[in-house]
């Protein structure tokens, strides 16, 4: 029997504060190491998400967002691979969001984002997202305070949105402590095929960790909403990080009740030559 998972832990309730001082990454509770249990848990929910996408995509009538954010080497990249291993790609995308484009600014805030939120039967993953507002614009100060503390209730506003036009919203925060992005990082120095994803940005922005960190905290305390949920990810082991999203994006999906749809066929009057 697969191990419970206990993942509505990791739901950060509208209201009550978090530290993240107070929470351990490492944490792995129910198992020691990467046992067969978590693999073999990881293949069935791997299974799961396959179908009820699957079934999202032909019914045509719902949508989900998945929300990921994550300090440098925090395993965004490494959660699209394997959490949605095997998903047929079509119904499925992936939006990336980096510096933003002249357009885009022009535009003003969230305007890009809502141009890539999910259409009906489509399931779309934001690799980093609107947040970036609240976090990089913060601590860099791209932006002066009045205009991103503003940024929050706006935030809530388009979730809710998105939530009140049938988009199922799902964000998570995979949180890594320094020594872990330490370690990320000096492998990616040392392997040669990983070296292209170390940039000559990621160290100035290692300085900057305790900046990020409380941005990270007013993000995840103001913006965690009844229809907008914020999961708090311990991700220093990668297996288990995986292993809670594939859980709780599956249990979602399922409450979602999703169906293929009807159709006027009659299979017994029709012969196939």
């Amino acid at each position: 029997m697969p191990k419970d998972l206990h993942t509505g832990r990791y739901r950060l309730e509208p209201g009550h504060e978090v530290h993240l001082s107070d929470v351990d990454p490492n944490d792995t509770p129910g198992f020691e190491g990467k046992d067969e249990d978590a693999q073999r848990e990881s293949k069935k929910l791997n299974e799961r998400l396959r179908q009820l996408q699957e079934m999202l995509y032909a019914e045509h009538e719902q949508k989900v967002l998945v929300v990921l954010q994550a300090m440098d080497t925090g395993g965004k990249d490494g959660v699209i691979n394997r959490v949605f291993q095997g998903i047929n790609p079509q119904g499925v995308r992936v939006s990336h969001f980096k510096e933003p484009t002249s357009e885009e600014l022009d535009h003003g805030f969230l305007w890009r984002e809502h141009r890539q939120v999910p259409g009906n039967g489509e399931l779309t993953i934001f690799n980093r997202s609107h947040y970036e507002g609240v976090l990089i614009e913060r601590v860099h100060k791209i932006v002066p305070e009045d205009v991103w503390r503003h940024r929050y209730r706006q935030i809530n506003d388009f979730e809710r949105l998105l939530s009140e036009e049938d988009t199922t919203i799902l964000k998570f925060y995979m949180h890594i402590d320094r020594d872990e992005q330490k370690k990320r990082l000096q492998q990616r120095l040392d392997d040669p095929s990983k070296r292209w994803k170390f940039s000559d940005e990621d160290l100035p922005e290692r300085k900057l960790w305790k900046e990020y960190m409380k941005a990270y905290e007013d993000a995840l305390n103001k913006t965690s909403t009844e229809y907008a949920s914020w999961y708090l990810i311990p991700a220093n082991h990668k297996w288990y990080r995986d292993l809670v999203v594939s859980r709780i994006i599956v249990k979602a999906m399922e409450k979602m009740d999703l169906h293929y749809p009807k159709t006027t066929l009659n299979p017994k009057t029709m012969t196939i030559e």
